[in-house]
């Protein structure tokens, strides 16, 4: 072979080996948050820097907080399987019923600890829930800190106070909640709830700490209800961190190892104690505004608890006539939050 075809070829798989090599990638990441909530603050923004900082900033995020890219809450699920944007973090309940499997950590009374049954949900995700996301890669999964009751006017002491009360709720299973406690549940995402209070178009909410103070929602009610903290908390919700599954195969090695190095069970219990530390700095802002709290006795949380019970055999009955073995997965749910619980 001539020297100067050796040179050309060589030059060719240069040329073709350095784009690759030193290829850079921006990440759209859409999200519901504000730049301000917690979840921006302290998950977002975090994870992006450690990955362009891992990747030697070949892999950045550009983020579009509060919808700012389109669409609606419940559309994120398929914004991002569609690679209308390459990475979200949302609730798969914001669409009701199309994520079934996931929905056993949504069911009332499971856990009080995010980080336990961020664990646990990453675990069972891979045994009976990946199928529920064709083209997304699921980076982590997690529920949020202890959900309670908040209302505007009226304290909700007992079973019986949710009697003729317009009750928020985020998910199928909550709303199914708050039917079965005597609530009438009004569904609705997250940023909707300003304006719904404002306008009493609901009298209260069910919510964790975590997402009042970037919406003011301390300012906007007045009582807060807690569950007896001896007993698992009211609810859970399940959020998942997600990527477009074509746009990460499209990642040269190196980066792929990037986003695999920053996902996966210790990005979920990571994220899982940051919801859970989230709590106290929230809940103290409601207590200087001198907002008024209520902590269950074990015996009226335990009436809530007997309230809400069928909704198990509801969920399991569900999974049943999907062909999905609902008892086992209801056991190993529980079985898996028992083993990560400290």
């Amino acid at each position: 072979m001539k020297a100067w075809t050796k040179i050309g070829l060589l030059a060719a798989a240069v040329a073709v080996a350095l784009p690759a090599a030193a290829q850079e990638v921006t990440l759209k990441f859409h999200h519901i948050w504000n730049t301000q909530a917690m979840a921006s603050v302290n998950v977002i923004n975090p994870w992006c820097e450690k990955i362009a900082k891992d990747s030697n900033n070949r892999l950045k995020c550009q983020i579009f907080p509060a919808m700012s890219l389109g669409g609606t809450p419940p559309q994120l699920v398929d914004q991002v399987k569609d690679g209308v944007t390459d990475l979200t973090i949302t609730l798969p309940g914001y669409t009701a019923g199309r994520f079934p499997a996931m929905e056993v950590f949504e069911l009332p009374f499971m856990t009080n600890s995010a980080e336990a049954a961020a664990q646990a949900a990453w675990e069972y995700l891979q045994k009976y829930a990946t199928r529920e996301f064709p083209g997304t890669k699921i980076l982590a999964v997690w529920t949020h800190d202890e959900g309670l009751v908040h209302t505007k006017d009226k304290q909700v002491k007992t079973l019986e106070d949710f009697k003729g009360l317009k009750m928020r709720a985020p998910t199928r299973q909550t709303n199914k909640l708050l039917a079965s406690l005597g609530a009438a549940p009004v569904g609705m995402p997250l940023p909707a709830i300003p304006d719904a209070i404002s306008k009493g178009t609901i009298d209260g909410f069910t919510l964790p700490w975590e997402p009042l103070p970037s919406l003011k929602l301390q300012e906007m009610v007045k009582y807060h209800t807690e569950t007896h903290p001896s007993r698992p908390s009211l609810y859970s919700a399940v959020f998942i961190f997600g990527m477009n599954q074509a746009k990460y195969d499209s990642l040269p090695a190196d980066l792929k190892k990037v986003i695999d190095d920053n996902s996966g069970m210790a990005l979920s219990k990571q994220i899982g104690a940051v919801w859970d530390a989230s709590r106290g700095p929230a809940r103290k802002l409601a207590q200087d505004r001198g907002n008024v709290f209520l902590e269950l006795s074990p015996a009226e949380t335990d009436r809530w608890i007997a309230a809400s019970a069928k909704l198990y055999d509801e969920w399991v009955d569900d999974m049943n006539k999907r062909g999905l073995p609902g008892k086992q997965m209801l056991d190993d749910a529980r079985a898996l939050l028992a083993k990560y619980k400290k």
